[in-house]
Formats: structure tokens, C-alpha cells, sequence
């Protein structure tokens, strides 16, 4: 008998984030964006203590060092919010590699972005930040105008909201929109990508900017009969643990043929590179 189709674990889900990560452009797309754009949008602050919520240490300390490369001296207040433990882990496991952060202060909040809102209220610390982040974290929340309202009132005077986002031009945007029943039900997450979350940000009165950055993930092993890591993206682009041997061989196929879509995928040099192309968002105080 085949196994039931069932969603990822936490622990699940870190390693078939890996296998997306060690395949596509992603963090070089946001490398990108923080040489280029990161020095202006942190430029008008002199004091800035941070709010960082995500699971990608590695920018966020590439993030810092630009804020202390743009406000020499000035001492960081960092504050994580990340529920899963093994990115808290690897998280502190980074900063203690870093000799470069005595300036740095950082505080882990191991909760949910909804838990994180209800401890702020229950306790009415109200702390305001010069630079918040959420980086590729909306898909998991469950109210999203709620969450983006709150941590918007979380800046301070002249702060900065920075949301990254699937584009509307990535292959998600077009499997999200043209193939959801292909996906199935036992994926939690959000299928949002920049237009709904900018809808959230024009209804709110919120000024701002988008940038639109071309990313690509090779997807060519999804297609390799057996092969485990091609195994482990599918896993991440349905939400299910071992998709290709516990999915229905009519889904297996349709997801296959779906992925293959001009839409989604182009080929290049014989490999298939699907769209992971993103969006970020600066929003104003």
C-alpha cells in the first residue's frame, strides 16, 4: 500500500528548504538587492535598532554589516522573531563565527510573527524599530493584512518595512494561479505573491517602492526517476513529505507537465530553470 500524503515537519521542511536553496539563485538575488539598495533605504537613520524576522541568518548578518558600514559606531539592537529551533540554532550558531559584530546586540523571540504580536500587546512594550524585515514568511501567517498592519505600527519616525515576496512574474504566481489543484491540500502556506501584498499596503495608506529582481531555481532533478534531492525539491513545492511517492501518479504527472509550462519554467543549456523571480517591498513609517 502507498503511504498517505501528509504535510512536512519542521525538521522536514528545513531540509527541502536546503535542497531549493543549494539549487537556486535566491540569496544571490538578495546579495543583489542589499549592494545595491540596502545602503540608500538604511542611509536616514542614525540609531537604528532592528526587529529581523526570518530563517535567513545568512542575509540578515549581511544586512547588519551594511547598516555598520552605513552608521560606523553606532550600536544595533537586533531582534529575531523565528518559531522553528533548528534556524534559532543555526541562527546563533553563525553569530558566534562572527568576530565582526561586538557592536551587535540580539535577542531571539523562538515564536510565531502572531505570537510575537499577542506578547508585545499582553505586555504593552510597545517598542519601535528604525528597520524591520520580513523576508519570505507571509506564506505562514494566518492574517496577513493583521500582521503587515501590526508590524508596520512597530516603526518608528522615518522607519522602514522591507517585505520579500514572490513576484507576480514567477513561476509560483502561474502554479498558484493556473495548477492549484495540482498541489495538494496538505500544504498550510499562503499563496500569495507582490500584488496582494501591495493591495495590503494601498488599502492601509502605506507609501511604497517595489523592486523586481530575476532569481532561478534548477528543477532539472525533479525529473530524474529516484533521485533524492529532485525528491526533496518537490517536497518543498508541494508542502508533502515524499510527494512523488505518496501523490496519486495522475497529480505526480500533472505537477510534472505543470512545472514544464512556459509560464513557470524556461530551459537552458538542456537544464529546467523554473522562476523564482522576487519582489521586495520598501514601505514607509
Amino acid at each position: 500500500t502507498i503511504p498517505a500524503m501528509r504535510s512536512l515537519t519542521a525538521e522536514e521542511y528545513v531540509e527541502a528548504f536546503k535542497s531549493f536553496l543549494d539549487h537556486s539563485t535566491e540569496h544571490q538575488c538578495m546579495d543583489e538587492f542589499n549592494k545595491e539598495q540596502m545602503p540608500n533605504i538604511v542611509a536616514g537613520r542614525t540609531s537604528p535598532p532592528i526587529l529581523l524576522g526570518d530563517f535567513l541568518a545568512g542575509v540578515d548578518l549581511k544586512m547588519i554589516r551594511i547598516l555598520q558600514a552605513v552608521h560606523p559606531g553606532v550600536f544595533i539592537d537586533n531582534e529575531i522573531v523565528e518559531p522553528n529551533p533548528q534556524h534559532v540554532a543555526a541562527y546563533k550558531e553563525l553569530v558566534n563565527q562572527a568576530p565582526d559584530l561586538q557592536n551587535v546586540s540580539f535577542i531571539w523571540h523562538q515564536l510565531t510573527s502572531l505570537e510575537y504580536e499577542q506578547q508585545v500587546k499582553e505586555k504593552g512594550t510597545h517598542k519601535k524599530f528604525d528597520f524591520i524585515h520580513m523576508i519570505q514568511m507571509l506564506y505562514r501567517v494566518e492574517d496577513i493584512p493583521s500582521t503587515i498592519k501590526f508590524f508596520h505600527s512597530c516603526l518608528d519616525h522615518h522607519g522602514k518595512l522591507l517585505i520579500i515576496i514572490l513576484s507576480d512574474s514567477s513561476g509560483w504566481a502561474s502554479l498558484w494561479k493556473k495548477h492549484r489543484d495540482c498541489l495538494p491540500a496538505t500544504d498550510s502556506g499562503h499563496y500569495i505573491t507582490c500584488s496582494g501584498i501591495t493591495e495590503v499596503l494601498q488599502a492601509l495608506g502605506v507609501q511604497h517602492r517595489v523592486y523586481e529582481l530575476p532569481s532561478g531555481w534548477d528543477i532539472t532533478r525533479c525529473f530524474v526517476e529516484g533521485d533524492a534531492v529532485g525528491g526533496r525539491m518537490m517536497d518543498f513545492l508541494t508542502g508533502t513529505k515524499n510527494f512523488l511517492g505518496t501523490a496519486p501518479a495522475a497529480l505526480r504527472r500533472r505537477l510534472q507537465e505543470a512545472l514544464c509550462q512556459p509560464e513557470c519554467s524556461s530551459t537552458r543549456d538542456g537544464r529546467i530553470i523554473f522562476s523564482n523571480n522576487l519582489s521586495m517591498i520598501v514601505a514607509e513609517s
